[in-house]
């Protein structure tokens, strides 16, 4: 079943949640018809591969057009209509910066298996759940609502502003009537009672200047309020929600609306910047004693520049964080002398690479100044003569470093220096450091949500349980496409800890996730854990993603599972001995009734890519004693026929291997691998030195047709050859 066929079936209210991230950036319509094609891309690595990226851009224009020649035949006006939209906005958008899309469709695929991963929960983590606090969505509909206000405020100080110029200039032209007259004429009572007039403008004008000064300072008091505390606390909460999806959560949206409400305070601050210079204008043209202009207008543009400056200041973010293309879902580590992306102590790096760039709107999707650094380099700079640096492996993945962006921005004669930091990074010299440098990356941002705590792991304080396993789930969900169920936490919370506790009390030390040996093993949690999703990754993936691999089962609780099943019903389950190994085990009854359990030797990488693990639960044999060859395994836990779960992943179906007569290649006979094991009768645990004997099938359908079980056993217990 595809990823999106999943989505289609889940509730309404994760349907919601899908609904929001799909907008015209990228249209559920294309992810609707393009379905199984987009899920077979690439998406994550043209991310990060300009190259790629437009490669993929044109392959799904063209896709376009075939679903529009196929729709236009069913004459179906608005789809057509909608596709005609798509492919411009496709063509127009993205053909100068294809990567944007390649990280759109990316990010909306994760976020899919994440939800996928989410609706399997019994409950919704406390990590996630803090990101959809009720709280926070409120503030945010009051920071918009608060910024159209001062927007509305603004425009009409404006309108005041042009009113008292109007007033001013009428006040000068009637004053200079006067003036102009002869001095005879201006003893006159009618005159007289224009000078009174005059007088009386004069004190509307001083009236009018007192409003608009106030008016002016409400404007900038609301701004500094709203820039101060709620705007604050929304930029904060959007860095804290980036940091979260870095590591696998959510993704970190609202960055739009973010701009949105900057674009309007810094629209605003220049708005108001126009009516203090028009002051200073009128000023210019007129003044008298006790004229409020020159006492408080140096001070609200003083106040003005200051917001600016922060304003501006806040806005400079890094948009997405460092990340090498070879690695798009371990973002924040970095190896030395490999190229990495970025959009905007005693061992120091240098970026190689071009790393000055002009702010420009080309490579934004939403309009905002933007830059992307796509060629950067670290290069480890050589410590004074006969120092060697940190060299071993904890101290190397637990050093935290910062990459710095600086930037002049230049707006209405005002000039802003703005700089920002990428959150933290470790730099690894060798790939065999990523799996513990990933592990400081997801503890760091589990656990602070300070941007710029380079001493961290000096002194790595306890993570919540609750919140770890929670992490834990997320790593499977956006590097292997589905999540852990309460049922897989269970185990590995009982493997952390080492007994059943609860997930809300208790709190687990960095040394126990990532730096001491799990008991009685030579590795610790985490390799563990990172072996296992590096063999989902290579050679199970749709096995995982289907759901078929239980995975995280102790064999305790695998005994109690399949004891009451039929006969032939096995489970996959992780090694918990072998890095990176997956074994099965089956129940089977004896002749007086009792029930044995089975575990086959666990496959490891190596064996897996010389056959794929399906063909092995199809084609697997065991020899017992006295019998024939034959396959145990019938069901997957609880009673799912192995066929039915497994067939769509089969190499080749069994009718397809060649028979006897035929001949392969040179005269050869052709030949295939087939798992075999041996049991004693004494024995419950299958022996496997020889678990892959090159043996075609259809020479085993012979043997067993044509020689007596020891023979065979005695035919298998070899390895045969072909010369």
């Amino acid at each position: 079943m595809s990823q999106w066929s999943q989505v289609q079936q889940l509730e309404i209210k994760f349907l919601e949640q899908v609904d929001q991230f799909y907008d015209d950036n990228f249209p559920m319509e294309i992810r609707h018809l393009l379905a199984q094609w987009i899920e077979s891309q690439d998406w994550e690595a043209a991310a990060n591969n300009e190259a790629m990226a437009m490669i993929l851009l044109q392959n799904l224009i063209i896709q376009v057009d075939e679903q529009l020649d196929r729709v236009s035949q069913e004459k179906n006006l608005l789809l057509i209509h909608n596709l005609k939209r798509v492919r411009k906005l496709l063509q127009g958008k993205y053909h100068g910066n294809p990567m944007h899309i390649a990280v759109i469709i990316s990010n909306c695929l994760r976020e899919e298996r994440r939800i996928l991963a989410a609706a399997s929960m019994p409950v919704q983590g406390p990590l996630e759940k803090s990101l959809q606090n009720s709280v926070v969505s409120e503030r945010q509909r009051n920071v918009e609502h608060k910024v159209s206000a001062i927007k509305n405020s603004a425009q009409m100080t404006d309108q005041d502003v042009k009113y008292l110029e109007d007033l001013q200039e009428e006040f000068d032209f009637r004053y200079k009537t006067i003036q102009s007259l002869e001095q005879n004429d201006k003893n006159s009572a009618l005159i007289k009672q224009e000078m009174l007039a005059l007088q009386a403008m004069l004190n509307t004008l001083d009236y009018k200047r007192k409003e608009v000064l106030s008016k002016i300072g409400r404007v900038i008091h609301e701004i500094d309020m709203l820039m101060s505390n709620m705007l604050t606390e929304e930029l904060l909460d959007w860095k804290r929600r980036q940091q979260i999806a870095c590591i696998g959560g959510p993704l970190h949206g609202g960055l739009d609306q973010l701009q949105n409400c900057f674009t309007l305070l810094a629209e605003s601050l220049f708005q108001v910047r126009r009516q203090l210079e028009k002051l200073d204008e009128l000023l210019t043209r007129l003044t008298y004693d006790g004229d409020p202009i020159p006492v408080q207008r140096p001070q609200l543009l003083e106040k003005v520049n200051f917001l600016l400056y922060n304003l501006f200041r806040n806005s400079f973010v890094v948009e997405r964080q460092p990340c090498m293309p070879t690695h798009p879902q371990r973002p924040m580590v970095l190896k030395t002398l490999i190229q990495f992306t970025v959009k905007l102590s005693n061992r120091r790096f240098v970026l190689c690479g071009t790393h000055v760039k002009a702010m420009n709107m080309d490579e934004s999707a939403n309009g905002s100044l933007s830059v992307e650094f796509r060629h950067l380099q670290p290069k480890e700079m050589k410590t004074s003569a006969g120092s060697k640096g940190n060299e071993g492996p904890h101290m190397v993945t637990e050093e935290l470093h910062s990459i710095s962006f600086e930037t002049q921005v230049c707006l209405y004669g005002l000039t802003i220096n703005l700089e920002t930091s990428s959150l933290p990074v470790v730099m690894i010299s060798n790939v065999s450091q990523l799996p513990n440098a990933w592990a400081s990356i997801i503890w760091y941002n589990l656990s602070t949500n300070d941007p710029q705590n380079l001493s961290f792991f000096n002194n790595p304080p306890a993570a919540t349980l609750s919140q770890l396993l929670e992490v834990l789930s997320w790593q499977f969900s956006s590097y292997v496409g589905r999540g852990l169920n309460s049922e897989q936490l269970n185990m590995l919370a009982e493997k952390l800890t080492g007994q059943q506790v609860s997930y809300n009390d208790y709190q687990l030390s960095w040394a126990k996730f990532c730096k001491e040996h799990l008991p009685g093993k030579s590795f610790t949690f985490w390799v563990w854990l990172e072996a296992i999703l590096d063999l989902i990754k290579k050679h199970i993936l749709p096995l995982w993603i289907d759901g078929y691999v239980m995975g995280f089962v102790s064999k305790e609780k695998e005994r109690i599972l399949l004891k009451d099943k039929t006969p032939g019903t096995f489970l996959l389950r992780f090694s918990e001995s072998n890095l990176g190994g997956i074994t099965f085990t089956w129940v089977d009854q004896l002749e007086n009734g009792d029930v044995t359990f089975h575990s086959v030797e666990p496959y490891n990488k190596g064996r897996l890519s010389a056959l794929p693990f399906a063909d092995i639960l199809r084609d697997y044999k065991v020899i017992m004693a006295d019998n024939v060859p034959e396959n145990p395994l019938k069901y997957l836990y609880p009673d799912i026929p192995k066929d039915k779960a497994f067939g769509k992943h089969y190499s080749c179906q069994p009718n397809e291997v060649s028979k006897p007569s035929d001949r392969g290649g040179k005269g050869y006979v052709p030949s295939v691998f087939i798992p075999v094991s041996k049991i004693l009768n004494d024995s419950t645990e299958p022996h496997s030195p020889s678990d892959l004997l090159p043996m075609s099938p259809s020479v085993y359908a012979v043997l067993r047709e044509h020689l007596s079980p020891t023979a065979i056993e005695s035919a298998v217990s070899c390895k045969l050859s072909h010369s």
